[in-house]
């Protein structure tokens, strides 16, 4: 398949981005081609040009489409609810997944509508992404594109990967799969104990640079013989698996009447399915979708504006709108935020018993705000991706959520340090660069100063993200930028911030996973004479080395100062 450059303009080539709703003519997955002998190529023979996840659909659905002029290829399966008494294997325990009345937490919200959760998670691999795992698995199997003895590569945040290595599990395929640090260690322990084999990348890499998890993906796909990436992010088969079984299942577990539907947004699948099927079948159901607080995905663009950086609940949200996501079935868009969406996760499993992830809570937490203007008698139904197996030592713990000051501290501390502020760390100036800066320039600058990493600073002060040294000389080696660029083109925008006052404690547990934590200030700023605008001002970035060095510094003084007491006692017991 012939690799679409980036900045390329959609075509009707094979790597062009093939509608996400139609049978794939030109093949929609990213193969390797096949040669009889084919060994590893070196890291010089692996140059390849990033196919991008999001370019635009060039499906012809609208929401005027009648059913009968739908451009949807239409499910050959059984029906969608039907039952089998003994399953041939665990792939058919995908789908017909149990509605369920939520009942306490819409009363506490005074909600007057019924509230129904999809539990997506009753699926055979755990969530809902098994489904189109399963549907991208069997179309290019039946296009021939998959053949015994293949490899899957996969970029995914996590559930994709394990809906595809059950899939591999069972059909015997060999299956690779890259996802960011980010994701939870319950995650990579699935993955392997059903034989995939993990490629991790770091959070912070935006979509484009050299070290995200969709640019490995694709760097692989030239080193391993016979292998294919199914690509979610533009894949028919994403959104086709929700039009054709999981909207057909809310449609007649509801007998048809549906009010609102409540759904996450990732790649857009599931919107973008069940949001279609819904608008044939019940044009006068509100379309919600949910998109968190630092991605870009939710409509008008105002509402992505935010001072956000980083967020913790996985599998939900982008830097970029993938080709299947098509935002014109939403209605509305409502903005989560981790702390809603956590303390609501753990809500559902409190009171209503339902074992739900993070991502639940969000799409839960948005419902209740979507559902407060439903009357009584009607419905309201919201997706529940995944179940609490992937995060029992994140959102589960409490720890976990003391670090991002989701709950209150307790005050058990282990070690004297861990209540010691920020403000007692000696962080150097801060220096910083314009977004205008040249790549060279900023390589020179970085290299000159000893620093791995620099914030970019707008003109306006706003922090606009932070360069690394390793990213900035890989995207020149690999041609991705130019030394004249300007150094935005390079820039992260995923990045953890702390403030002076936060505990020595809470940033040791961020430099756990994350390679330094900026340090932050708030600042009010009138931009006229009844405006005012808080932004942050950079103090310095935090490292592990940073932390090393406060607390041996202090140790030494402390055995120093016990040597000289020790000292002291001796003098005067021998003067006594």
């Amino acid at each position: 398949m012939a690799p679409v450059s980036v900045g390329s303009p959609p075509s009707n080539s094979p790597g062009g981005p093939a509608c996400p709703h139609l049978p794939p003519v030109a093949p929609i997955p990213i193969k390797r081609g096949r040669k009889p002998s084919m060994r590893k190529v070196t890291e010089s023979q692996a140059e390849f040009e990033l196919i991008r996840p999001d370019l635009p659909s060039r499906c012809t659905w609208s929401k005027d489409s009648k059913p009968s002029d739908s451009p949807h290829t239409k499910s050959t399966k059984k029906d969608v609810l039907a039952r089998v008494k003994i399953m041939p294997d665990i792939l058919h325990n995908i789908g017909n997944t149990p509605l369920v009345r939520i009942n306490k937490l819409g009363k506490q919200a005074g909600l007057k509508c019924e509230l129904l959760a999809k539990c997506e998670f009753f699926n055979a691999g755990g969530s809902v992404k098994d489904r189109i795992a399963l549907r991208m698995v069997e179309d290019a199997e039946k296009s021939g594109q998959l053949q015994p003895g293949d490899t899957i590569i996969e970029p995914t945040s996590g559930n994709t990967g394990i809906g595809l290595a059950l899939a591999a599990a069972v059909k015997g395929y060999r299956c690779i799969i890259v996802m960011p640090e980010k994701m939870s260690n319950e995650k990579v322990s699935t993955l392997r104990a059903l034989g995939a084999e993990i490629v991790r990348t770091p959070t912070s890499a935006s979509w484009d640079s050299p070290e995200s998890h969709i640019s490995v993906a694709q760097r692989l796909l030239t080193e391993v013989p016979n292998s294919i990436i199914l690509d979610q992010y533009r894949n028919p088969g994403n959104p086709l698996a929700h039009y054709d079984t999981t909207a057909e299942e809310i449609i007649q577990q509801c007998d048809g009447k549906v009010d609102m539907i409540v759904l996450g947004a990732g790649t857009g699948g599931t919107v973008t399915g069940i949001g279609r099927k819904i608008k044939e079948r019940c044009p006068d159901c509100v379309v919600v979708g949910v998109d968190p607080e630092g991605s870009i995905l939710a409509e008008p663009e105002n509402l992505n504006k935010s001072n956000v950086t980083y967020y913790d609940v996985e599998g939900t949200g982008y830097d970029f709108i993938p080709t299947v996501l098509d935002r014109s079935v939403v209605d509305r868009w409502v903005k989560s935020n981790d702390k809603d969406s956590f303390i609501t996760a753990r809500k559902m499993i409190r009171e209503e018993g339902i074992l739900c992830g993070g991502s639940s809570g969000a799409a839960v937490a948005s419902a209740i705000r979507a559902a407060a203007d439903l009357k009584e008698g009607q419905r309201c139904v919201v997706i529940l991706p995944d179940s609490i197996r992937n995060y029992m030592t994140k959102f589960l713990d409490n720890n976990w959520l003391i670090d991002r000051d989701i709950i209150q501290d307790e005050g058990h501390v282990t070690n004297w340090w861990e209540n010691e502020k920020v403000s007692s760390l000696e962080l150097s100036a801060p220096l910083s660069i314009l977004p205008t800066v040249s790549v060279e320039n900023a390589i020179e600058i970085m290299s000159r100063e000893g620093y791995d990493q620099l914030p970019v600073i707008q003109a306006t002060g706003e922090i606009g993200g932070v360069v690394s040294l390793g990213s900035l000389k890989a995207k020149l080696l690999k041609g991705k930028i130019m030394s004249d660029d300007p150094i935005m083109k390079a820039t992260y925008s995923t990045f953890k911030k702390v403030t002076l006052d936060t505990t020595l404690g809470k940033l040791n547990r961020i430099l756990d996973s994350e390679h330094f934590a900026m340090v932050v200030h708030s600042q009010r700023l009138y931009t006229n004479s009844n405006d005012v605008e808080t932004r942050d001002v950079i103090v310095g970035i935090a490292t592990d080395i940073d932390l090393i060095h406060y607390i041996s510094r202090c140790d030494e003084a402390k055995g120093s100062q016990e040597s000289s007491q020790q000292s002291s006692r001796r003098v005067s017991e021998n003067g006594n």
